[in-house]
């Protein structure tokens, strides 16, 4: 089958941010291991749910097989997500569940090139994204998540453009599994594996030019990669990929002076605090930091944000320091 798309997940999408070194040695593809039926967590802790409750979300699952019901199964599943603690143990174990959730995102890559994707059809491959977040977010799931590298089926999403709502929508949910991934404290496979991918040059993009909630979701992921040592190290490695992270980070900061969207700001203060770590970045930030930064022209947005006015005060400490 041949798609109508230029984007191949498995490339760079900017040469800056590529081969290194650091990132290299990724575990090989893993799959699903295959069980008959759906597989039901030994010890399992959902004291949201009964009985009847537990079974339904099993019965659900075994919709998830059949295409005539998947998609009404994927609306309640998502909507239960919250309710059942071990849900990723039995979607990822459960034979034949994953591969469906993966059919799903496939099957939507002919409608993104050109964008023809409707609200029904984007709902519903949210519904299975959201699903995947659960996986992601599971801490025994989470690693073989990894391994399978199955995020490289998202980026086809977060590769698009368009700024109808269907799209949006796709992007934002997409970002959140990639947000679920960093989130957890223990990311630093996490953060190594997503280095080996094109994934800060998509969310750079969608910091310039997508919506409030989009932006703020993928600053966070840039944000996280750069707290790991490794991130960091890595967009500093050379001039080219500072320069693409500090020119965006640039034109969001000249943006907010506009916007005064105080959740992006908080973010943007604390990557450029976290640049500044770096000997070399901290030197090219007293030349290029954005002077809304050093003018108090955020004063009154962060008046009751001592946190966010601690660190940019950190940040220009460390700008004069010799």
């Amino acid at each position: 089958m041949q798609h109508n798309l230029q984007y191949n997940p498995y490339q760079r999408g900017v040469q800056a941010f590529s081969d290194s070194p650091a990132t290299s040695g990724l575990p090989p593809l893993a799959h699903p291991t295959p069980h008959q039926g759906v597989f039901l967590p030994g010890n399992a802790h959902n004291t949201s749910l009964s009985v009847n409750e537990e079974s339904k979300i099993y019965s659900l699952v075994i919709e998830l097989l059949n295409p005539d019901t998947r998609e009404s199964a994927l609306l309640e599943l998502s909507k239960k997500r919250e309710q059942y603690d071990d849900l990723a143990l039995v979607l990822w174990h459960s034979f034949g569940i994953m591969p469906a959730l993966l059919q799903e995102i496939v099957s939507v890559y002919p409608l993104l090139s050109p964008p023809n994707l409707t609200a029904h059809v984007s709902n519903r491959v949210c519904n299975a994204l959201a699903l995947l977040q659960c996986v992601a977010s599971h801490p025994e799931t989470r690693q073989l998540f990894l391994n399978a590298h199955i995020p490289l089926f998202l980026y086809p999403f977060l590769n698009t453009t368009s700024k109808t709502r269907p799209f949006e929508y796709l992007r934002l949910t997409s970002l959140g599994v990639i947000g679920a991934l960093v989130k957890q404290n223990d990311n630093t496979t996490v953060i190594h594996f997503l280095l080996s991918t094109e994934i800060i040059p998509l969310c750079l993009r969608i910091m310039e030019t997508g919506t409030e909630l989009s932006k703020t979701v993928a600053i966070f992921i840039v944000q996280k990669i750069l707290l790991d040592e490794t991130g960091l190290t890595y967009i500093c490695h050379t001039y080219e990929r500072f320069y693409a992270v500090g020119t965006v980070l640039s034109n969001m900061v000249n943006q907010l002076v506009e916007t005064q969207a105080v959740r992006l700001l908080k973010h943007v203060v604390r990557c450029y605090l976290r640049l500044s770590d770096n000997l070399r970045a901290r030197e090219a930030l007293r030349a290029c930091l954005p002077e809304p930064l050093r003018d108090n022209t955020f004063n009154a947005l962060l008046k009751g944000d001592l946190v966010t006015k601690r660190c940019l005060t950190t940040l220009l400490n460390n700008l004069n320091e010799q």
